[in-house]
């Protein structure tokens, strides 16, 4: 009998995962507090997962990580799956 071994998601996994839950190019999202408009797919950053948004009241692009509540999020729907 073989041992199912349970892999971590790959960062490309969870970033298709995290897209899934809304943070993919032209969603809005509420995130600390602030409305943000999403314009970009998600991408791996430092030790996390981010993408790169705009406000009503800034147009500049900038980049936000994600909480760490998502990317928990994601990896327990995948142990769940």
């Amino acid at each position: 009998m073989q041992n199912r071994n349970i892999e971590s998601p790959s960062v490309s996994e969870i970033c298709a995962q995290v897209k899934h839950l809304g943070y993919s190019t032209s969603k809005r999202v509420r995130l600390y507090g602030e409305d943000y408009e999403v314009v970009s797919d998600p991408f791996p950053e430092a030790d996390g997962i981010a993408v790169h948004v705009t406000t009503k009241k800034d147009s500049k692009v900038r980049v936000l990580q994600l909480p760490a509540t998502v990317l928990q999020s994601v990896k327990r729907r995948r142990k769940a799956a």
